[in-house]
């Protein structure tokens, strides 16, 4: 028989407790809603009609709620008249403008499924939106900047066979449609809206790919008003605020985190601009008495630089929003110093994410808001887990951010196979991002596990950049990477072996090739010629390598110092 051995005194009084793993779960005592946008909207008409929702500060339109029910029902019924049906697809191609909010409000009474189209997108990849979505209706600006929206349509027209109707924002036609629902049946449009779920599809977000080509992120009306609901009561909306919109609708932060959040809780929004200007922002700040700001880090930065900064009655400002991008520390106080923004939160979040997960609270302390992206929203989980097994590991540990809950997006549209690969079969959202969870829940973002780049707050994937170069006649390979930089957060580097024979090749040939056919932030900044990349044994290409290498070949040492949160 074995001999058991009794433990000592000493080993009886040793009790190990398990760790505490990285999972948290957004408790609330405010329940989620179930309406439809459309539904939730006229709820907030019908509670405040003569309440401002809308103030275009550019044109001087301003509209009440009542006002824009009026004109959001009209525009339902034109698209209706002119053949759109539910589950349609919409698209919309415009920036920030009064007739984005009203086809994306009109859309969603109807159940058409609305399409975000980035403003600085180029020809191909307009047709692939346009084809891979089956967009039928097309709603657009006619020009912004220097892009001439109307001859790029033109253009891929013959080749989006789904492509029925295209109405410029202005034009007759977009008359028509507002003349033609404004004699339209009230009563069809409410039957309409009676027949629409919450958990029905009504939006696609295109994100940048890691195939080369972007994914249309498929929300549903639960998704996209609970997160703006929740984001807009964390920051303490109000009827009483008003909410200054420059960062862009076509990306949840403008529709979502900015329309809906208005809407859903009364608010006003003010489009300062149709594109982001500091001094454009800044006076729409002092004139309409804005209680809230949003922004990428970069706007702010350029805000605060600008050299009639100190000019400006910013009083009313209370609270405010930075997301996109890792935030320098130093910007944050100041916005919190020099703005006025003392309830400024951090939110984190992804375009399939609808897009809050996490959010810093008003009455979190500086130091937690400059250090931490915050805490799980209401009604939402995250946990932290190992990249390799899948596990949860225990809190201080770094794994991959997991999400999961009402705001996960349906799936990528028409693409099952990329869906699988990101929401597993417990529906959790894999984000791809490396973080670290304390003992109170806070996240702290370390890294990606995915190689994309975060320029200005938009999403980079280098493999898209890296098919287009091989296009180049005079390149044989090229890998992108993301570097440092001060102002963007990010800039895109490429490495490029060219073929023989030919010596070099210059940014400026490269950024000259790409102008035109790719969007402006996904051309690269800086172009390095290599005969070789580093690779691993297993033949890997270690762009943590060649990020490194290229801090110290570009001189970006002083950048990459810049501590973010």
């Amino acid at each position: 028989m074995a001999t058991i051995t009794p433990p000592t005194t000493e080993e009886t009084n040793v009790v190990t407790s398990p760790a505490v793993p990285s999972y948290a779960s957004g408790t609330s005592d405010v329940p989620l809603l179930g309406d439809t946008i459309g539904d939730n909207f006229d709820r907030t008409v019908a509670g405040d009609p003569d309440r401002e929702a809308v103030v275009e500060v550019a044109t001087g339109r301003r509209w009440t709620y009542a006002e824009l029910k009026r004109d959001v029902d009209a525009l339902a019924l034109g698209l209706l008249d002119a053949g759109v049906e539910k589950g349609d697809r919409v698209g919309i191609w415009a920036p920030n403008m009064a007739e984005w909010t009203l086809t994306q409000y009109a859309t969603a009474k109807i159940g058409a499924v609305l399409v975000n189209i980035n403003p600085a997108y180029r020809t191909h990849e307009l047709e692939y939106v346009l084809k891979q979505a089956g967009i039928s209706l097309l709603v657009s600006a006619r020009e912004f900047k220097t892009s001439d929206y109307a001859g790029m349509i033109s253009e891929v027209r013959g080749n989006c066979p789904d492509l029925r109707s295209v109405v410029l924002i202005g034009s007759p036609e977009w008359d028509a449609l507002l003349e033609t629902g404004r004699g339209g049946s009230a009563e069809l449009l409410a039957q309409m809206q009676g027949e629409l779920s919450p958990d029905e599809p009504i939006n696609i977000q295109y994100t940048s790919g890691t195939t080369g080509f972007p994914k249309g992120a498929t929300l549903s009306h639960h998704n996209i008003l609970n997160n703006g609901y929740f984001v807009g009561r964390i920051s303490g909306y109000t009827p009483e605020d008003r909410v200054c919109i420059p960062v862009p609708f076509y990306h949840c932060f403008g529709m979502v985190m900015g329309n809906l959040a208005c809407t859903s809780n009364g608010a006003t929004m003010v489009i300062p601009a149709q594109g982001f200007d500091p001094k454009a922002t800044l006076d729409a700040v002092a004139t309409e008495r804005c209680t809230s700001l949003y922004g990428v880090p970069t706007m702010f930065i350029a805000e605060l630089n600008h050299p009639d900064f100190e000019s400006y009655d910013l009083a009313s400002l209370r609270t405010g929003i930075m997301a996109g991008s890792p935030c320098p520390v130093e910007v944050m106080k100041q916005v919190v110093s020099r703005m006025g923004m003392e309830e400024v939160t951090i939110c984190y979040g992804m375009t399939e994410t609808s897009p809050v997960s996490m959010q810093t609270r008003a009455d979190d302390s500086l130091e937690l808001r400059v250090s931490t992206v915050g805490r799980v929203h209401p009604h939402l989980e995250i946990k932290i887990v190992d990249p390799d097994t899948g596990l949860t590991v225990p809190r201080g540990e770094p794994g991959e951010l997991c999400t999961r809950g009402y705001s996960v997006m349906l799936g990528y549209w028409d693409e099952p196979e990329k869906t699988a690969e990101a929401i597993d079969a417990a529906r959790w959202m894999h984000t791809g991002d490396l973080g670290v969870m304390d003992a109170e829940g806070y996240v702290n973002i370390t890294g990606r596990i995915k190689d994309m780049v975060i320029r200005g707050g938009e999403n980079v994937y280098p493999r898209e950049i890296e098919e287009f170069l091989y296009t180049h006649p005079d390149i044989v390979d090229a890998q992108v990477i993301g570097v440092p930089d001060a102002k963007y957060g990010e800039e895109l580097c490429a490495w490029v072996q060219l073929r023989e024979g030919v010596a070099d090749l210059s940014a400026e040939a490269v950024r000259e090739f790409a102008t035109g056919r790719l969007a402006h932030y996904k051309i690269p900044r800086y172009v390095l010629v290599v005969d070789d990349f580093p690779m691993t044994v297993t033949g890997k290409v270690r762009k943590v390598e060649m990020r490194e290498k290229s801090v110290g070949l570009l001189d970006l040492g002083e950048a990459a110092a810049i501590k973010n949160v």
